[in-house]
């Protein structure tokens, strides 16, 4: 056995974890590049030379800020509808026992299991039925249906996995339930409530087929990205995928360094 052989039987998980992750940054990678590009045509598929153009101005494109801003509004409120009632829900199902408990863990998972097509056709059907003219607000009830479950997940699992000791304790120091629940049960809670918004707010801004079943006239990012595709993709769709994944890695990092810095301390 050579030495190469085994240096790479010794760093093999290692070398397949950066595999996969190169794997996954590589259409990021594809954006970045092409987004410095100038195309001789309407589509941003081939490279042609380099140029800033889109970059000094990102919303060159007719209504491109206009629907990122309108996705970002949705992602925005449905992230804190879809936050507050999953917590609510999550320390409702955690803490006490009630009849159907059971069967509205089973409901909550739903919207996570089943194609998005069939919650998306039905909540189009709903609101027919119902009168309702699509726009924002069928958009956004829609958005926070869809991210309950997940928020729902996430906080239900950081509950269950708190010392109720801590609580008591608090009770036995004089706390009353609001400082209780303040000084303690939130901020323990706090990893999972936060997971569960960033979640949320990623699904919601990212989000087309519901979107699409439930928007009427209303253009979102996504939905507009899919007309883009279909006359000429603009360079400055992926100008603004840029700083949305600019954005996002950055959130991670900040996230990492602030866990890193409550260790030591």
């Amino acid at each position: 056995m050579t030495a190469l052989t085994r240096w790479i039987r010794r760093n093999l998980v290692i070398i397949a974890g950066l595999g996969t992750l190169a794997y996954l940054i590589l259409p990021n990678v594809v954006v970045l590049v092409f987004s410095f590009n100038k195309p001789n045509g309407r589509f941003n598929y081939e490279w042609q030379r380099f140029s800033t153009d889109a970059w000094t101005d990102p919303c060159g494109v007719a209504d491109l800020c206009g629907s990122l801003s309108l996705s970002l509004k949705i992602a925005v409120w449905a992230t804190i509808g879809a936050t507050v009632l999953g917590t609510m829900i999550s320390f409702a199902l955690a803490r006490y026992r009630f009849r159907a408990r059971s069967a509205v863990n089973s409901l909550i998972f739903l919207p996570m299991a089943m194609p998005e097509v069939v919650m998306a056709a039905s909540l189009a059907t709903l609101f027919l039925n119902m009168g309702v003219d699509f726009g924002f607000w069928t958009i956004l009830i829609a958005h926070i249906m869809f991210c309950l479950s997940f928020v729902v997940t996430a906080v239900k699992a950081r509950v269950m996995s708190m010392d109720p000791r801590l609580e008591q304790a608090a009770q036995d120091l004089y706390a009353s339930p609001a400082q209780t629940f303040l000084r303690v049960t939130l901020p323990i809670a706090a990893p999972g409530i936060v997971a569960g918004a960033l979640l949320s707010f990623a699904l919601s801004f990212d989000d087309f087929i519901i979107t699409n079943f439930n928007a009427g006239s209303t253009v979102t990012f996504p939905m507009f990205v899919w007309g883009s595709a279909q006359r000429g993709t603009p360079v400055q769709i992926n100008v603004i995928g840029t700083a949305m994944f600019a954005v996002a890695v950055l959130c991670v990092l900040v996230g990492q360094l602030a866990g890193a810095r409550r260790k030591r301390s």
